[in-house]
Formats: structure tokens, sequence, C-alpha cells
């Protein structure tokens, strides 16, 4: 494993599994984490003190330190990309990263981090606030995908990682490496975005706004005062449950479902009572989601991804990533309508119009934005070669 640069700040790495205290969670376990800088000087003009970013990771640093991976998530996971010894319920990306696979953790030094904001382990709106010990709730400053891109840098350097081989990101995470190429050009020997965007849509934008309204008209946000026993779960439901429709596509919900009734004749307690399939796998979704994500993280993350414009860093996207000595996968999927391809391939663009060696993978996989979760062959086929 790594040798760690800074011990006090990375205390909670050296305890053991059986240690670790269990989360009110589905099947997670207390996260590794490491302490940012202090004070740490957010993007929009905040601060935080004391923060931690969680982390999971598999692989070994090597003795040069060259082989490392950083690897940042969409909107919703938490760092357990994929099973451990500590946590061996299988990943998000369980079937991308491990010995063999694309990632290979046979000769990389995987890390994946939580995003600061986030609610599995690193500094956010639900974590408790130093200066009062309570949570911050909206005490807590405007995080922006640049923060949440320097985190992960820090997390990289307190870990004893000054030089990067890859980093890599779909969804957010993919535009958390579009942030981090801005702030740190020269860090990675590598960069892969997935399904990102170098600026939110109009359609991102308003779909996002709605959510977020879903949860703020919720009776029992009560300003972001919630307790933890009683959150706004109806608005955080139907926030879930319109981000989930756009992760797919028209065509898979289609082949998927089709018009399927719903398992038991519901329809007989109410004439709007749940009728197909379709509507079944939404709740569960929605259900599952609201049992595990803290509503006030939603809100600043989804708001961070709204803010996030890569053209705020030098007046172009070219502009922004002109210092970029990497090597550059951009992976778009033609069936995303939540981060359309287009938005990908004006990444490409602006990275080759600096020379800068690119390859722009378009996609036919049909499941949409979540594509790269589920399409594996594809992108497998797509990171390993370019990891090769």
């Amino acid at each position: 494993m790594a040798q760690i640069r800074n011990p006090e700040a990375h205390r909670n790495a050296g305890a053991s599994a059986s240690s670790r205290n269990r989360r009110d969670r589905e099947h997670m376990i207390e996260p590794l984490s490491v302490a940012l800088p202090d004070p740490f000087l957010l993007y929009r003009g905040g601060v935080l003190h004391q923060a931690r970013i969680a982390y999971e990771s598999w692989g070994e640093l090597n003795a040069k330190r060259d082989n490392a991976i950083l690897l940042f998530t969409g909107l919703s996971p938490p760092a357990h990309a994929a099973a451990t010894a500590s946590d061996p319920s299988p990943g998000w990306w369980e079937r991308i990263v491990g010995p063999g696979l694309a990632i290979d953790t046979r000769h990389y030094f995987v890390v994946c981090v939580n995003s600061l904001g986030s609610c599995f382990g690193s500094t956010g709106a639900a974590s408790i606030n130093p200066a009062t010990g309570e949570r911050y709730r909206l005490d807590f400053p405007e995080v922006a995908v640049e923060d949440i891109a320097r985190a992960g840098y820090e997390t990289m350097r307190a870990l004893g990682v000054e030089q990067l081989d890859s980093v890599i990101g779909a969804s957010l995470g993919g535009m958390s490496v579009l942030a981090f190429a801005t702030q740190f050009p020269k860090a990675a020997k590598r960069l892969i975005s997935i399904s990102g965007s170098p600026a939110a849509s109009p359609f991102a934008i308003a779909l996002r706004s709605v959510q977020r309204e879903a949860i703020l008209r919720d009776p029992d946000w009560q300003a972001g005062q919630y307790a933890s026993d009683n959150p706004p779960r109806s608005g955080l439901r139907v926030a879930r449950k319109l981000g989930t429709i756009t992760y797919r596509s028209a065509a898979e919900w289609r082949a998927r479902f089709g018009r399927e009734p719903i398992a038991g004749n519901t329809h007989t307690m109410s004439p709007f009572a749940p009728h197909f399939a379709v509507e079944g796998y939404l709740e569960s979704q929605a259900e599952r989601f609201t049992r595990v994500f803290d509503a006030n993280c939603y809100l600043y993350l989804s708001n961070a991804m709204d803010r996030f414009d890569l053209a705020e860093h030098g007046g172009s996207y070219a502009a922004a990533l002109a210092e970029v000595t990497a090597r550059v996968l951009v992976i778009g999927v033609e069936s995303d309508m939540l981060f359309a391809i287009a938005e990908q391939a004006s990444i490409a663009v602006a990275f080759e119009h600096n020379a800068t060696p690119t390859r722009f993978a378009r996609l036919p996989s049909l499941e949409g934005h979540d594509s790269f979760l589920v399409d594996i062959p594809r992108f497998d086929a797509e990171i390993r070669s370019f990891l090769a």
C-alpha cells in the first residue's frame, strides 16, 4: 500500500475493518479518509476548516509512485467503486476496476474519492460544522466542481502521490476531470472524461432546477433544517425519479419494460396507483436512494453541476485546456439525453485545438447516460485500449 505523507491527516486509514463503525446505509463501512489543507479555500469564495475526503483504494503504489489513478464519481455514488477486503460488496464499477479488468489493479494504484459536498464520508452539508458542533446544513458554503477536483488532487498528495498516471471520471466525474485539468494541467499523463460536459446544457439545467424545487417545496425540508430522521423524502423521491428517467434512453425504456403491468393488481386500490412495471422500477430506485442520500447534499452537488463552465478558465474551452500535457480520451454515448454527445464532442474539439493527443469515442450504446455502468464491453474496450 501507499506510504502516507501525513499520518495525522490519514489517521482513519490505519483502522482495521473490524474497528470501523457500520454506517446506517446499505452495506457501507466507515470509509478511509484524509484531511484537506486547512483552511480549504473554495472556488466561489467560501472556506472550510477540518474538511475531509473519503476514499477507497485498490492495488499498490509502486516504488516510483507513478502508477496512481484518481477516479471521480458521478453525483450519487460513494467511493466504493469495487469490492475491497473490508467491504466485499460489489461496487458501482465492479466490472471495470480490478485485477485483469480495464482499470487493472495488478498494475495501478487506483483511488476513488467521494466528492467534496457529498454524504458518504466526505465533508458536506450533512457533516458536523466544527465551529458549532451541529450539522452544517445550509451553513455549508457553495461548492463548485473545481473544489471537487482540487479535493481529489489533495487526497492524492496526502497519499504521497504528486504525479498521476491517469485521472478518470464519468458524469459529474467527467466534469471533475476537466476541472482538474484546468487547475493541474501537468499533474497527470492521461485523462479520461466520460459522458461529461464542459458546461451544463439548458435541458440539464431545467431538469435539475425542477429536481431541486421538488425538494425545496417538500414541507419536511424545513428550510434545510430537517432532522436526520425526518428528511424531505417525498421531494427527494421525485427528484430521483426525474433523474432516473433521463439516465436511460427512451429506446432502452421501451425495450426493457414496454407496457408490462406491475406485479400485483394495484390498480384496484386507486385509479392513480402505479399500474406499469416501469413505475414500479422508478419507485424502487427512489426508495433506495432516499435511504442513503442527504437532501441538502443533493442540492449542493446539483447546483455545482449547473454552475460549472469550463470557459470561466480563460474565456473559451480551448483556452481553459491550453496547458494540458496529458493524452486524452473522451467518451460519449449517442443515446445520452442528459449529457448529449455534442457536449463530449466539444470537449474533444477543445483538446484537439491545442494539438493535445485526443481520442473521441462515440459509442452507440442503448442505455443512455448510464451506459458506462451497463454497457461494460464497449467501455472496457475503450478504456483498456487507451490505458494500454
